[in-house]
């Protein structure tokens, strides 16, 4: 263990930028990585606010951050792939290789992983972490540490338009426009739908997701979305619903959304059960995938960051210094419609 001062929530509503000891040896297969940005998501904010995520409850102090980008800064035995200066991003979540999901292909769902900052587990707000090279990826040189923060995010949307089977010229619908439902939106675009219309309460992130070409903006304070969907696809449907919202309000008219034969995908996770009609999802033969974090999209994403095809750096509204992470984090409770996504630099 090695003390090391990192952004430790003490408990609920309580966080402190402190030293704590953290494990630092490098072993076999392993990468010494020093970081450079983390991103502040979601369920880092909500185990500050609620200190729980369903069954996972934040017993003891835990360094909050997943969204991490850095520098390699030491090599364990047996590493090929990666030398010291690389620069890099990581996946946070580590499976059991010999796991019965694992052998599948589909380690994301292993219910033995382990994921940075979801306890027990240490997250990355903290100057160094030693990490399994094997899901430590190089950024190629025009690809910023900022984006290479962004990867992890931007690889649940790959996953959700990789579920949804996309086929070129898709209508696709994004119910919800936060950051995940925003970056859904470009991975579908990205993927080949000819459009994603995105629908939302909150008019400024309707304006931030409208910047990228082939996304429709619905404000549903003001338009019907299943009236809107029909008008534009002359009463036809869309091919794709992915439902971003998490809220159980959007299960009530969401089988009015699909053509025939489409399909939702569930990327959002509603706190409380919802409720959703059997019965038209029946008689249209509506195909329903859900989404649990992402498996084998990190190479894919990086690609098309490197290609050009997807620009995310019009989705960071700002970028606090380590020292500011409480103020950064503060900042992301207040959850104000103009931010999109927030990051942490750490010292050089």
């Amino acid at each position: 263990m090695t003390k090391a001062q990192a952004l430790v929530l003490e408990r609920q509503h309580e966080l402190k930028l402190r030293e704590i000891d953290l494990p630092m040896d490098v072993g076999p297969g392993m990468v010494k990585i020093k970081i450079h940005t983390v991103g502040v998501c979601g369920s880092d904010v909500h185990y500050y606010t609620h200190g729980r995520i369903g069954p996972f409850v934040v017993n003891a102090p835990m360094v909050l951050g997943h969204e991490a980008a850095g520098t390699v800064v030491e090599v364990g035995q047996g590493v090929t792939h990666l030398k010291v200066g690389d620069r890099v991003c990581m996946e946070p979540g580590i499976p059991d290789p010999n796991s019965r999901a694992s052998r599948l292909g589909m380690y994301n769902v292993d219910p033995a992983v382990t994921f940075w900052a979801t306890p027990p587990i240490h997250g990355v707000l903290t100057p160094y972490v030693v990490h399994p090279a094997n899901y430590t990826f190089k950024l190629p040189d025009n690809v910023s540490f900022a984006e290479g923060a962004m990867v992890e995010p931007f690889a649940v949307g790959m996953q959700a338009a990789t579920k949804a089977r996309i086929t070129p010229g898709d209508t696709a619908v994004v119910l919800g426009a936060g950051p995940i439902g925003t970056m859904v939106a470009i991975a579908a675009l990205a993927g080949g739908c000819a459009r994603a219309i995105v629908a939302d309460l909150a008019q400024p992130k309707l304006d931030i997701a409208a910047r990228y070409q082939g996304v429709i903006p619905v404000n549903i304070r003001e338009k019907n979305i299943v009236s809107e969907v029909k008008r534009l696809t002359d009463d036809w449907g869309a091919d794709i619903v992915f439902e971003c919202s998490g809220s159980p309000k959007a299960w009530e008219t969401i089988m009015d959304l699909p053509r025939p034969g489409g399909t939702i995908v569930v990327v959002g996770l509603p706190v409380e059960p919802a409720a959703f009609d059997i019965a038209t999802a029946s008689t249209k033969e509506i195909r329903i995938e859900t989404v649990f974090r992402y498996a084998h999209q990190y190479d894919r994403a990086i690609a098309l960051f490197a290609s050009g095809r997807v620009d995310l750096k019009p989705l960071i509204s700002e970028t606090f210094a380590f020292e500011d992470s409480v103020a950064a984090f503060d900042r992301a409770v207040e959850a104000r419609p103009s931010d999109v996504k927030l990051q942490i630099r750490m010292p050089d």
